[in-house]
């Protein structure tokens, strides 16, 4: 994912406030709990941003591809919608071992009445959208018609078909990891899912390869911790908002702290991936005149309207009599994130730019 800057790109993919640490309030200090009724216009934001999240795989190619001469490959928007469900499969239940772990350095959280856990549900999600694209390797990167299509056996004979039996192993794994006693195990399985998405990214054929799934492999990493972790975070602060406000602000403002890290390393991996495929002196051309290279810079601008989110989620954690209303620009930054970690499905699915 090209930046979830997450990203410059999944993506992505700076939250609830790139940087700086969150200010207990002092005893007798009262915490607001988030309103439970949004706005007519907060509500109608979301909607907005729910329904472009959900039509990017839908009208994403072909609006990227029209008047390009590029030709769509069979199967781009399936591909993009599976794609999609597998990093937001990621995003959940990495986000969730990412977010206990920082909620377990804070004295007094009340890890006992955590959110209920939906890695069960993400794990069974992933390894769906996984065996869809498995099958779409099996028939030679096109869409199967019926199972008489499929070469199942090919798959262990090409390097992509590996790849792709490994994502879906490492799903079915990480779905038994959140069954057991200690669903944070599921980490391991995941993480190879990772390095299999950037193995893929960058096949022997492409100069450096191995340059480039290094970028891909960090890039894709934060940006699923970066939009993961805050959903989880969230998740935390509205859950506690009454019970133990201090304890949902400080993991806030720890997340917060890490999170600046994250989105400077997206965005040093994004510009990197960016210049290995755009050569310096096509850049503003194939920005506007290439399929990835639009792509790229919608997701570019959604990833600046997520920053800005986070500064603001940032100034109230920092100067807010009242830490927990840092929620509501938070909320907004993780549905953005959405929108980027589905953006950044599409780039995968879209022919790679021209190096001129």
């Amino acid at each position: 994912m090209s930046s979830i800057q997450p990203s410059a790109d999944p993506g992505g993919e700076a939250t609830a406030g790139a940087g700086a640490g969150t200010p207990l309030g002092t005893p007798g200090t009262s915490h607001r709990a988030p309103r439970r009724r949004p706005s007519t216009a907060r509500a109608v934001a979301v909607l907005v941003l729910v329904a472009v999240a959900a039509a990017v795989p839908l009208l994403g190619p072909s609006a990227a591809l029209s008047g390009t001469g590029e030709a769509e490959a069979p199967g781009t928007a399936g591909i993009t919608f599976l794609r999609a469900v597998m990093f937001a499969a990621l995003c959940v239940q990495l986000g969730e071992v990412y977010a206990t772990r920082l909620a377990r350095r804070v004295p007094g959280a009340p890890l006992d009445r955590a959110p209920r856990s939906w890695s069960t549900y993400a794990a069974v999600a992933g390894t769906v959208a996984a065996l869809g694209l498995a099958s779409v390797v099996a028939t030679g990167n096109l869409v199967p018609h019926q199972l008489s299509d499929m070469d199942i056996g090919g798959l262990y004979a090409s390097r992509d078909g590996r790849l792709a039996l490994l994502e879906v192993n490492a799903f079915i794994v990480a779905l038994l990891c959140s069954r057991s006693r200690r669903p944070s195990t599921a980490a391991l399985p995941l993480a190879a899912v990772i390095v299999a998405e950037a193995l893929r990214a960058h096949p022997p054929v492409e100069d450096t390869p191995l340059v480039g799934s290094g970028l891909t492999l960090v890039h894709l990493t934060c940006g699923v911790l970066w939009a993961g972790g805050l959903l989880q975070v969230l998740r935390m602060l509205r859950l506690w908002r009454t019970s133990a406000p201090e304890a949902g602000a400080a993991v806030l403002g720890l997340y917060a702290r890490v999170a600046a890290v994250l989105l400077a390393a997206i965005t040093v991996t994004g510009v990197c991936s960016t210049l290995r495929r755009m050569p310096p002196s096509t850049v503003i051309d194939q920005l506007a005149e290439t399929a990835y290279g639009r792509t790229l810079l919608a997701k570019v601008l959604i990833v600046v309207a997520v920053a800005v989110l986070a500064l603001l989620a940032r100034r109230r954690l920092r100067r807010s009599a009242d830490p927990v209303s840092a929620y509501s620009p938070a909320r907004g930054e993780v549905i953005a994130l959405g929108v980027v970690v589905a953006v950044s499905a599409l780039l995968t699915a879209l022919p790679l730019p021209i190096r001129w």
